[in-house]
C-alpha cells in the first residue's frame, strides 16, 4: 500500500513538471526578430530594465498583445 501511495506521487511529480515545463511563462525568450503579422508600429520605447537595450512596442488591436522588438 505504501508503495503505491509513492509511486502515484512519483507519477503525479513528473506530469507536474511536464506541464510546467510546455506551459512556462516565454515572455522574455525573444526567439522572434521580424515583427509578426497584425501588429503595429507604436511610439512607446521602454529601456528592457535587464539588457539596458531600447525596445520599440508594437499592438495587435485584435487581441491586445504587445510584441517588444529591440532597436
Amino acid at each position: 500500500m505504501l508503495i503505491g501511495w509513492q509511486v502515484l506521487s512519483f507519477v503525479a511529480l513528473v506530469v507536474l513538471g511536464i506541464i510546467s515545463w510546455l506551459y512556462y511563462d516565454k515572455r522574455y525568450k525573444k526567439s522572434e526578430t521580424k515583427v509578426p503579422t497584425g501588429y503595429i508600429w507604436t511610439e512607446e520605447v521602454s529601456i528592457d530594465p535587464v539588457s539596458g537595450k531600447r525596445e520599440r512596442v508594437y499592438f495587435n488591436p485584435d487581441t491586445g498583445d504587445r510584441f517588444y522588438k529591440e532597436e
